[in-house]
Formats: structure tokens, C-alpha cells, sequence
């Protein structure tokens, strides 16, 4: 495929979190090949605050789509259509040169078929007919090719230069900052992120309370953190420490996450935020695989159960009236353990704050 730059190119990335932070590369890639170049980016409402005000964008086109969902299962399909035009007239604002289709899926294919695109890209082996509206499919994956490779695969196509591997962020306030609004001890803190919205990558909760009782040990300050929809769910667990659940924007859950001497982490979005802030995670892992989607770069610890069954990729556990035996099998000590490891490289205040 011939590699030439265009002067403006659409990003579809809509969620989630996780895969959002892991499609940053593709953002620094491509402004690293061509710096003049116009780069818009179209992302669902849940996820956009991470790209809001971001230096390397020109425009950020934000989806509705969960609402117009809500609005048509209501019954308000007139509310829902107004807000279907509102985007469609944004997003047919511009004629773009090049469209690159990140997601893969159908929603995703609904975008990219309504944009205003010259040469719309997205692999091969994309998922839900999403390769339909293509004008051009690049070469199939390697399902087991680590997500932000496989997205930077897309952007080398296009020119992009990607190496070296970076996330640019958007700005988020300081763990400083973020300290003094809720009240908090001052950083470094540790941080443990229980809450994934698939039931079979839960760590079992004794397995975290024991967890919070040794760490007491460690002389840092615990913080739980979650999303809206996980304040109760962690409020059960958070028996010690200060539990952050719901209380959050993403942008002051960045904040707090680089405040982090250590995380511990399932498999979710918030796990590849502290990644991509550069601080050492203890992630666990059961039903997925962390050679595809565990938290990229150096520093990081991955602890999994070694089963023929895992990983399967299912969001609830096969195996009859049981909790998840792949979460189960990972042990409160061994995860204590490489936490020890992790934050006792860090008991000083971790430098590069913004």
C-alpha cells in the first residue's frame, strides 16, 4: 500500500477507555510523520473527557450514541433523531482525505460509512460487516499481537513513524491538585482498581480485603478508585483506605493515578491510564490475555494462573455455581509480594507531575 500523507485524517476510536489510551500511539505516530497535518478523532460521550483539549487534535467529534439508544428505547424517536443530526451535521463538516477505522466494529462502520471520506481504511479481519463501508482493507492482524501494536500497525500504513512507543495525554491536573479537592493524604499513594465490568475478571473480594490489610505495612497511603457505576461494588471491598469510586473525572482519575508509587489492577480501562502514565502495575488476569491487552511497557507486572482454560474470553465463568477459578488461583500473597517489589522503588514522591 502506498504510503502518503494526507492533510487531514479521522481517527474512529469510540471506546472504551482502555482501548482509547491504547490508540494514543497511533495519535503520536502520525503527528510525529507529519506535523501540519489536520488530525480530528471521533469518540463516544463515556470516553471523550481523555481527549478533551488535547494538543495534538484539531477537532474532537463526540457520539451520542448511548443517548440516542436511551432516547429510541423510550420511545422519543424524534429526541433521538435531532441528536443523530446534531453529530451527522459536525461530523459531514469537513471532507476527509483519509478516514482510519480503529474500532472495527458495527457502530464504528456506521461512522465511517456516513463520514465525508475520500479513502476509508480499517484491517481486513474487522469484526460485525464493519469492513463494508472500507474503500481500502489493510492486511489481516495477528489477533494475538498486542493491541497498541496492532493499532500502530495501521498508522505505519498510512506513514505514521511509530517508534519510539509514547501516549501523549491531554492535560489533567496534578496529584497535587487532586490531593488538596478531596482532602487527601499528599502523594505517593498506592492505588487498587478492583471494578471491570466483566464478572469473570473480578479478583475475589476476600482476596482484596486481605490485601488492604497487609499492605498497612507498606507506610503508603490506599486509594480505591472506580467508576460511577462502581461505588457500591467497591464500597464492600474498601473497608480500608479511601475509596474514590464515582467521585472522579477521568482527567482527576489521571491525576490521581500519577500519584501512584503502585497500582493493582484487573484487567480494565483505568489499568492502561496508569500504564500509560508510566506507573508500575500488579494486573491480574483470568479470562482475558495480557499478551493482547495487559498494560504496555516496562515496569509492569502481569500475575495470571497458568489453566488449560484461560484465557476464554468469556465474561461470565463456565464452570458451574463458582467464582472465576483463573482469579481465584491468583494468590493475595504473590500479588503483595510483587507490589513490595514495585512500590518499594518508589517510596519517594514520584517525579513528572504536571
Amino acid at each position: 500500500m502506498e504510503k502518503k500523507f494526507a492533510s487531514r485524517i479521522l481517527l474512529v476510536k469510540l471506546s472504551a477507555l482502555g482501548d482509547v489510551i491504547q490508540a494514543l500511539p497511533v495519535l503520536a505516530a502520525l503527528r510525529r510523520a507529519q506535523p501540519e497535518m489536520g488530525i480530528d478523532w471521533v469518540v463516544e460521550e463515556e470516553n471523550a473527557e481523555i481527549l478533551r483539549d488535547h494538543p495534538l487534535l484539531d477537532r474532537l467529534l463526540v457520539f451520542p450514541r448511548r443517548r440516542i439508544l436511551r432516547l429510541l428505547s423510550a420511545g422519543r424517536v424524534r429526541a433521538a433523531w435531532r441528536l443523530w443530526r446534531a453529530f451527522l451535521r459536525d461530523l459531514r463538516a469537513r471532507d476527509y482525505p483519509v478516514v482510519l477505522d480503529l474500532q472495527g466494529l458495527l457502530k464504528s462502520a456506521l461512522v465511517v460509512a456516513v463520514c465525508r471520506g475520500e479513502r476509508k481504511l480499517g484491517f481486513a479481519n474487522h469484526r460485525e460487516g464493519s469492513t463494508l463501508p472500507l474503500t481500502e482493507k489493510l492486511p489481516p492482524y495477528d489477533p494475538d499481537l498486542h493491541a497498541v501494536r496492532r493499532y500502530l500497525l495501521a498508522a505505519e500504513a498510512l506513514g505514521g513513524v511509530p517508534e519510539p512507543v509514547v501516549f501523549p495525554l491531554a492535560p489533567y491536573p496534578s496529584a497535587e491538585r487532586v490531593a488538596r479537592r478531596f482532602a487527601l493524604p499528599s502523594p505517593p499513594w498506592l492505588v487498587f482498581i478492583p471494578a471491570t465490568r466483566w464478572e469473570s475478571k473480578r479478583w475475589p473480594e476476600a482476596h482484596w480485603q486481605a490485601l488492604a490489610r497487609r499492605i498497612e505495612g507498606l507506610g503508603l497511603p490506599l486509594l480505591w478508585v472506580g467508576g460511577p457505576g462502581d461505588r457500591e461494588y467497591v464500597a464492600g471491598l474498601a473497608s480500608r483506605g479511601i475509596n474514590l469510586a464515582g467521585r472522579l473525572s477521568l482527567k482527576e482519575l489521571a491525576g490521581i493515578l500519577s500519584g501512584a508509587a503502585a497500582v493493582v489492577s484487573v484487567d480494565t480501562g483505568p489499568m492502561h491510564l496508569a500504564a500509560a502514565l508510566g506507573r508500575p502495575v500488579v494486573a491480574l488476569f483470568g479470562p482475558t490475555a495480557p499478551w493482547r491487552t495487559g498494560p504496555f511497557g516496562e515496569g509492569h507486572r502481569i500475575l495470571r494462573a497458568d489453566l488449560p482454560c484461560s484465557p476464554c474470553f468469556r465474561r461470565r465463568c463456565p464452570a458451574p455455581r463458582c467464582a472465576p477459578r483463573c482469579m481465584q488461583e491468583v494468590s493475595c500473597g504473590e500479588v503483595f509480594k510483587a507490589l513490595q517489589v514495585l512500590a518499594g522503588k518508589k517510596l519517594e514522591s514520584p517525579k513528572g507531575h504536571k
